[in-house]
């Protein structure tokens, strides 16, 4: 179950709530991914280079709402004002592999990153899957120079090896402030027919939908049904159509379109495939927009997919566990074992995570899988970790094993507890209740009046 999201946040910050977004008081399934896009991420160079050191508000917010929920930052990727992120569930990390970033600018001839593209690869259980997030140029009179820039960044390629083109991946995400109009009918019938939420007489004239009838590199790209109001552009915390003096016509600049390779290779006459010919399928189970979020003039749009995939991979490239109980008392064994074909390396490492965690980086400690070596079979391995290194108040954690060949997590362990250590423990106790028991010799020397 795939969540995704698109929505030009004109700079803002983010809002307090994002429940109804995120779907996460849904009665249904809990998401396998989410991934969000954003367009006009605050990129003011004072906010950018404090974000190229460290994450982007963003990026923190989103991370704070997800990691409680058992889900880990897998990859983002930015350019000025434009921002991809993708979470995952921790029991999909050791399926995911071969994960590649890219930016394509397009702004000022390809000067400027304040329009274009950004790309996020992986193989998800042995199948390709991209996520394009793009802000193509605005205004009516810019369509030709919107599918321009769409077919350069459709073009461009990953650096490394064996990665397929954009089009070659298995499925196509492509979403973001495409910015596409509607053309020909003027402001009052089009806000007129919204208002009767007769949405089905715009879409012929929706540039997009027109431009999928005439471009063959379109036709390929799937929407679901626009049965929402067009999502730009509105007064901010409001549902209201723009009212200054500009009156911008409304739009469904705000998109999510996919597509699937299989479809397009193994499609017979009869436009039919076979099941065995079939080994992912995406099935859009809901396409909304969401109008109480009012901190810019979009509204954000999401995507709610379910991706059937046949597994091409089914066991983690490596298998470890903590031997026996952790204690912050003593130090700790971790055994491990890696698949024949494993490509390890000498600058793999082991990472203890507390079970909250974030992001890759977001480990407590580590151990070097051959530096802390302390035996091996053709089975098993055992590292150790140092009592000095294990937090002392314990907890509940988890074990990954990090292949700096694949650039990933490539294991991952059942949390877990540590139990803390009491000596320490029992020490601060002591020394509270002793603080406790202190009482100044003369009081009067302590107080003033």
């Amino acid at each position: 179950r795939l969540h995704l999201v698109t929505w030009n946040v004109g700079t803002a910050s983010p809002p307090p709530d994002v429940t109804s977004l995120l779907q996460l008081n849904s009665l249904g399934p809990s998401m396998d991914m989410y991934v969000i896009g954003l367009q006009e991420v605050n990129s003011r160079i004072t906010n950018f280079l404090s974000d190229l050191a460290f994450d982007d508000p963003w990026s923190i917010f989103f991370m704070t709402v997800l990691s409680p929920l058992g889900y880990i930052k897998l990859s983002s990727v930015r350019m000025q004002g434009l921002l991809l992120l993708i979470f995952v569930k921790h029991v999909h990390l050791p399926f995911v592999r071969d994960i590649h970033t890219h930016y394509t600018r397009t702004g000022l001839y390809g000067y400027w990153g304040n329009k274009g593209g950004v790309t996020v690869r992986m193989s998800l259980y042995g199948h390709t899957i991209c996520f394009m997030n793009c802000h193509l140029p605005a205004h009516m009179e810019n369509t030709e120079q919107r599918l321009d820039d769409f077919e350069k960044i459709l073009e461009m390629q990953f650096e490394g090896e064996n990665i397929p083109s954009t089009l070659d991946h298995d499925v196509l995400f492509w979403f973001g402030d495409l910015n596409f109009r509607i053309a020909d009918y003027g402001i009052h019938f089009v806000r007129e027919t919204i208002n009767n939420k007769r949405y089905n007489l715009l879409w012929e004239k929706d540039q997009l939908n027109m431009a999928k009838k005439k471009e063959a590199f379109l036709q390929e790209f799937i929407e679901g049904p626009l049965q929402f109001k067009p999502t730009y552009k509105f007064d901010l915390y409001s549902d209201v159509y723009d009212t200054s003096e500009k009156k911008r016509k409304p739009a469904w600049t705000d998109r999510i379109l996919w597509r699937v390779k299989n479809l397009c290779q193994h499609a017979s006459k009869d436009g039919e495939f076979s099941e065995e010919e079939q080994t992912i399928s995406v099935t859009l189970n809901n396409y909304v927009s969401h109008m109480s979020y009012g901190i810019s003039d979009h509204k954000p749009v999401t995507g709610t997919f379910g991706l059937e995939l046949k597994p091409l991979l089914s066991d983690p490239l490596v298998t470890l566990n903590p031997e026996g109980e952790w204690s912050a008392e003593h130090d700790v064994l971790i055994s491990y074992s890696a698949v024949p074909e494993f490509p390890s390396s000498a600058w793999d490492w082991i990472g203890l995570f507390k079970v909250d965690f974030r992001h890759v980086n977001d480990y407590v400690t580590y151990a070097w899988v051959e530096d802390d070596e302390i035996s091996s079979n053709k089975d098993s391995k055992q590292v150790y970790m140092s009592a000095a290194e294990i937090p002392d108040m314990g907890g509940g954690f988890l074990l990954c094993y990090y292949s700096n060949n694949l650039q990933s997590i490539v294991g991952i362990s059942q949390p877990f507890q540590i139990q803390p250590n009491r000596t320490l423990i029992e020490k601060d106790v002591t020394q509270e209740e002793n603080s406790w028991m202190q009482k100044p010799d003369n009081l009067e020397s302590h107080t003033e009046f």
